[in-house]
């Protein structure tokens, strides 16, 4: 990409494409094109076509999704499938008919096999059963993944596709009931260490481990690969390091200044008992994880605590 390439960032305004936007600001790039939602459905075909018929982006990081965490993916199957997949495929498809030069697509790692081989490499895709509690999500994802490899193929496209861990950092959603597990714990502890809470029960036994990346670290990836990368086989983005959540639990509570008791409910799903990525293929290309967790996480506390609108969600 040039300085003054033009750029568009679909889902600026999530953690991931405004981390995206920072990176690429912080590297010299301004001619950057962003709409919201109300300024642009991406659900829509039609509206979708025009903006991109108008505007005609040279480069495009494919970073908005409706995500959520155990509860909401099990509880709005139908909802995160097609809304994930039609805003995709409609990018896509639009990037592709007016000549957009490079697309990045934002995987996730969930859509591996829910027993994959572990670490998880990127040749594992498709090769056994999704985790039931987010296989609508993961369907979408994959579909999203393929489609931009099916246009290399056919049409000798450039578009690639990044596989991140599981996000955390500035700009996260911390609802009670449809965030992810990390930004989940922090608000938990909040307002039990406000509250003044004896003790915080969490959901399962605290065993599945889980890898955890900090958003900007991605962020500085995606444009990494954007300029260095082209292939149809996606690219893990992660840590190479995993903890258990009940580890990750204490951590949260010591960041946040919880003192209590901390109770476990194994009548609660715990989800995928293990799920590290195999991040050699990123360390080969040239990129490594900077922020070690705890770091992160005290970051993106100071965010939850200074954006109080967005800790309301």
């Amino acid at each position: 990409m040039e300085k003054n390439s033009k750029i568009y960032v679909a889902g600026h305004r999530g953690m991931v494409g405004s981390a995206i936007v920072r990176e690429l600001q912080r590297q010299g790039y301004r001619n950057l094109v962003v709409r919201t939602h109300a300024e642009l459905d991406l659900t829509r075909q039609e509206a979708v076509e025009a903006f991109f018929a108008a505007e005609r982006p040279e480069y495009v990081f494919l970073a908005a999704a409706k995500v959520g965490g155990i509860v909401a993916n099990r509880d709005a199957l139908a909802d995160f499938m097609y809304e994930n997949m039609i805003l995709e495929m409609n990018v896509i498809h639009a990037a592709w008919k007016n000549g957009c030069k490079k697309l990045e697509f934002l995987g996730s790692s969930c859509i591996y096999p829910r027993l994959a081989p572990q670490p998880m490499p990127e040749s594992c895709l498709l090769t056994g059963a999704l985790e039931q509690t987010n296989e609508a999500y993961a369907l979408a994802k994959i579909s999203g993944l393929k489609y931009c490899e099916y246009l290399n193929r056919q049409y000798g496209t450039d578009y690639i596709s990044v596989m991140p861990t599981n996000l955390y950092g500035p700009n996260d959603n911390y609802h009670p009931e449809h965030s992810h597990v990390l930004p989940a714990l922090i608000r938990r502890f909040h307002e039990a260490k406000v509250a003044g809470a004896p003790s915080v029960v969490c959901w399962g036994d605290g065993s599945p481990l889980r890898e955890f990346l900090y958003v900007d670290d991605l962020a500085e990836l995606c444009v990494f690969l954007m300029n260095r990368y082209s292939g149809n086989e996606t690219v893990n983005a992660g840590t190479g390091k995993e903890l258990t959540i009940k580890e990750l639990t204490e951590i949260v509570a010591r960041v946040v200044g919880y003192r209590g008791e901390i109770r476990w409910d194994p009548s609660r799903p715990n989800g995928t008992p293990r799920k590290l990525l195999d991040v050699s293929k990123a360390t080969a290309l040239g990129w490594t994880a900077r922020t070690p967790l705890e770091e992160g996480i005290r970051r993106t506390y100071a965010d939850f605590l200074n954006n109080p609108v967005r800790a309301e969600r």
